[in-house]
């Protein structure tokens, strides 16, 4: 059952406390640097471009324009929220920093090149299968 508390037997109870501080601060910079994101989105861009070019025809203008939306808003929202928040100390790290000290992972210390290949190796397949794919496609016809 449900009791009914009036306004003055909470007044009398409730104990009114400062707001707590937050205990710490929150990284939204995905610490690597621009570049790493900027190749990694060019390159899904340049696999959507080379498959929209090589096997052109009109009923694919469409699902290109909504895988095009999609990889803009699967980079750019991360982007926006990065920035959003109270200013924090925590900045991003650029390819100087990156060499210098490479970066922590969960299975270890990656230096700047391995991070590098760890992080680009699946868009660089994926573009290669695209102009592969295309390239057969124009063989075949």
């Amino acid at each position: 059952m449900s009791k009914h508390f009036t306004r003055e037997l909470v007044e009398q109870q409730a104990l009114i406390v400062a707001e707590p501080k937050p205990r710490h601060e929150v990284d939204r910079s995905f610490e690597l640097p621009k570049g790493l994101y900027a190749v990694t989105v060019s390159l899904y861009l340049g696999f959507l471009l080379v498959m929209a070019s090589g096997l052109s025809t009109p009923g694919l203008v469409i699902p290109m324009a909504i895988f095009v939306i999609f990889i803009v808003a699967g980079f750019g929202v991360p982007a926006l929220w990065a920035k959003v928040g109270p200013p924090t100390k925590s900045k991003q790290m650029n390819f100087a920093k990156l060499r210098r000290e490479g970066i922590a992972t969960l299975t270890g210390r990656l230096s700047a090149r391995d991070a590098s290949v760890q992080m680009l190796i699946l868009p660089i397949i994926i573009f290669c299968w695209g102009v592969s794919t295309v390239l057969i496609a124009s063989a075949v016809r």
